[in-house]
């Protein structure tokens, strides 16, 4: 199981609290994971990827392990301590402005 934290307003869409927890069939991947989530979460497709392009949506990025793995191909593995669920895949809004 793969553990993910949403930021406090996809958590508020999807109706969770704290993070939660994916499964994902074959490789674990920036792609398979997201899949995995939209999956079980069907009211987070077009949230976090563009529904067309599939790539992220401004304002959010990606965390694995302490590191922004926001521009990283689709396809890269994630490190085991995310497969195994020592480490959260995390999901942060941006902030922007002055």
């Amino acid at each position: 199981m793969i553990r993910v934290v949403l930021p406090q307003h996809l958590r508020t869409l999807a109706r969770v609290s704290g993070e939660v927890t994916i499964e994902v069939n074959g490789e674990a991947t920036l792609r398979s994971v997201l899949d995995a989530l939209e999956y079980s979460y069907p009211v987070l497709r077009g949230t976090i990827r563009d529904h067309v392009t599939q790539e992220r949506r401004p304002f959010l990025r990606f965390f694995v392990c302490a590191e922004d793995w926001s521009h990283e191909a689709p396809d890269a593995p994630l490190p085991k301590e995310i497969t195994s669920g020592a480490e959260p895949f995390l999901i942060i809004g941006a902030i922007a402005g002055g």
